[in-house]
């Protein structure tokens, strides 16, 4: 029998430092997802408190934020909710390891903590720490593995994980709309934000283009199609700390095809079933195969310092 896996994506506007509000949307959401049948619910990255706002707190109040896990409170939460709504949930929150902090992103079943990943390429505070390891893990039968924002951009990272033998990979974001080398990439307007309901175009018009979709649809259908896997793109919709964001949480199938989006201003999620066929049939697959690493072992291999600070933060 063909395996299949149903998946919801969502996005949402979460609120500075709030857990209890940010999880009781996560709540929401999961809710709603699991009436579409949904059996996995992938949030964005550090959902539960937030994420920009930290660039700008001192160490200690980000240490405050910061949790312990598994047995810190957010993450008994996740593993709640993921009993009660008997689904898969991954979600983002910052954890805190002795006196180190970590951009980290979990899945939880019913029964506990099933995968933890740090991400690989931190930035927001000066102070984060970077993970040192890829991470792949099992649901209901799917190989899966995470990759945190920036680290998509890296496209080592994802073949890496992709050898590794994932299947999906989860890609929580936090981004667009901000300022770049890029023609066309910057801030979008308060004004359009506010007017969305009353006049959405120009809002949409702005998400659509080079500061969202535009700059979105560039890479990430080549990262599941180079490498033959489905990917879950997930980020907020509105306000993460100053910067408006464009939402557009989407899954993709092995050929870079989008199979699901959200086209919505509000906290919403979109489901669909992927289906285990067109990982062979992929051309990703194939190029994967066809490898040489005896061409380019020692060129990709070699010693590099690693830079990662985007534009905007500068």
């Amino acid at each position: 029998m063909m395996r299949t896996l149903r998946i919801a994506a969502a996005q949402f506007e979460p609120k500075d430092g709030d857990k209890t509000y940010n999880l009781g949307i996560i709540e929401q959401l999961t809710a709603r997802a699991k009436a579409q049948g949904a059996e996995v619910v992938s949030f964005h990255e550090m959902c539960i408190s937030a994420y920009t706002f930290f660039k700008d707190l001192p160490l200690q109040r980000a240490l405050d934020y910061s949790e312990v896990i598994p047995n810190g409170p957010s993450t008994r939460s996740l593993i709640e909710l993921a009993a009660k709504y008997d689904v898969h949930l991954l979600a983002g929150l910052a954890e805190r390891e002795g006196d180190l902090f970590y951009n980290t992103y979990i899945c939880v079943n019913q029964s506990g903590m099933v995968a933890k990943f740090r991400k690989l390429h931190p930035f927001i505070h000066p102070d984060m720490s970077a993970g040192d390891e890829y991470v792949t893990f099992d649901i209901n039968g799917w190989t899966c593995g995470i990759l945190i924002c920036y680290d998509n951009n890296v496209i080592e990272n994802v073949r890496a994980t992709a050898l590794s033998g994932a299947e999906i990979i989860f890609a929580p974001h936090v981004t667009g709309c901000t300022p770049s080398a890029m023609p066309g990439r910057g801030y979008v307007s308060d004004e359009l934000w506010s007017n969305r309901h009353t006049d959405p175009v120009p809002l949409r018009l702005e998400f659509d283009g080079p500061k969202g979709r535009r700059w979105l649809l560039r890479w990430l259908p080549a990262r599941a199609y180079d490498n033959g896997v489905y990917y879950v793109y997930t980020n907020p919709i509105g306000y993460d700390g100053e910067h408006l964001k464009n939402g557009n949480s989407l899954i993709l199938d092995p050929y870079g095809e989008i199979m699901a989006e959200v086209r919505s201003f509000d906290n919403e999620i979109v489901t669909t079933t992927i289906t285990e066929d067109k990982l062979q049939l992929a051309g990703g697959w194939r190029y994967r195969k066809a490898r040489r690493p005896d061409l380019y072992r020692d060129i990709i291999g070699q010693d590099h310092q690693s830079q990662t600070k985007p534009v905007w933060l500068k």
